[in-house]
């Protein structure tokens, strides 16, 4: 969309919309309006449902007509092509679609959205390999570092019952995690709550902390080595860096974590081969949302996670 005045449009809502509410919905129809100017214009009256003035939570019906008034719309970033070699690389990566949704297993190193001097991230890569796809949008996201499974939803209703499954904590996620030392047995869940700080760079760090959130991870030891575990982490709440952190409040911090990680420990796995971070999304169970059933997924380590382990076994 271009950085202009279009004219006055009218959008009639489909059932993909229904439900919807109104300053929601123009926050995606107006993509790169500061939010401050889309509830001054469903204040001012200027957007119209059926002829009527309406208040921002009022809920979108199928058939409603919504009318738009010209507003300056931010220049949207361009996809990439799908001919970019990094972007095709993308499409083997799909483990499952179909009508609804996308399960792709991401490799380390691809953020899930493009910004922050990156020219494009997961998200922006499959618009561009399937451009006739009306909507496209992240049900969770994983750190840039880490690898694995991430599901993509294609319609709204769909990204809307899966993210209910993360709020009521039905969709159960696991990731492989080699940490530093011997785990204990008896240390099956880590409790701890998690406090986000931005740094003056914008670095995010987070830590343990009173004042945080309520955070779990549960654990179970999946492989011993002389120096090094390879655990299955399980969060039961999703916040940012979590396992990372929990893993290094229990003392094992995970191999080549360049935030929480220990050189000396980074430094062993590495005459193993491994150069990135050792925490990867294995198995993601849901329930599909347009079949109703049960879901399990499974990506499998990549061939240095892989090889890493077969040394450390020698």
């Amino acid at each position: 969309m271009n950085n202009t005045n279009p004219g006055v449009q009218f959008i009639t809502i489909d059932a993909e919309q229904d439900g919807q509410r109104i300053d929601n919905f123009l926050k995606t129809q107006l993509k790169g309006v500061p939010k401050s100017l889309i509830y001054r214009i469903l204040r001012k009256g200027e957007v119209r449902v059926n002829k009527k003035r309406i208040k921002p939570e009022y809920k979108l019906c199928v058939g409603d007509e919504i009318r738009v008034p010209p507003v300056r719309v931010a220049e949207e970033n361009e996809l990439p092509s799908s001919k970019l070699g990094s972007v095709q690389a993308l499409a083997h990566q799909i483990i499952f679609e179909d009508d609804a949704i996308i399960v792709l297993n991401k490799p380390s190193g691809l953020a899930v959205h493009g910004g922050s001097g990156l020219s494009f991230g997961v998200i922006e890569g499959l618009r561009a390999l399937r451009p006739e796809s009306r909507f496209l949008e992240l049900v969770h996201r994983l750190d840039r570092d880490t690898s694995g499974l991430l599901l993509v939803a294609k319609k709204r209703s769909a990204l809307k019952h899966l993210h209910e499954q993360l709020r009521v904590k039905t969709m159960r996620k696991q990731y492989l995690a080699l940490v530093r030392g011997q785990w204990q047995p008896h240390v099956k869940v880590v409790n701890a709550p998690l406090l986000k700080n931005i740094l003056q760079s914008g670095e995010r760090i987070v830590r343990v902390n009173s004042e945080g959130k309520p955070s779990e991870t549960r654990f179970q030891i999946m492989q011993k080595f002389a120096h090094a575990t390879l655990v299955m982490a399980s969060p039961i709440t999703g916040r940012t860096h979590q396992i990372r952190v929990h893993t290094l409040h229990a003392g094992h911090p995970i191999a080549c974590d360049d935030k929480y990680g220990e050189r000396e420990f980074d430094e062993q796995v590495k005459k193993a081969g491994l150069h990135r971070l050792f925490l990867h999304a294995y198995r993601l169970t849901f329930i599909h949302p347009v079949t109703g059933k049960e879901m399990s997924v499974e990506a499998p380590l990549d061939k240095e996670l892989q090889s890493a382990l077969d040394r450390l076994e020698k």
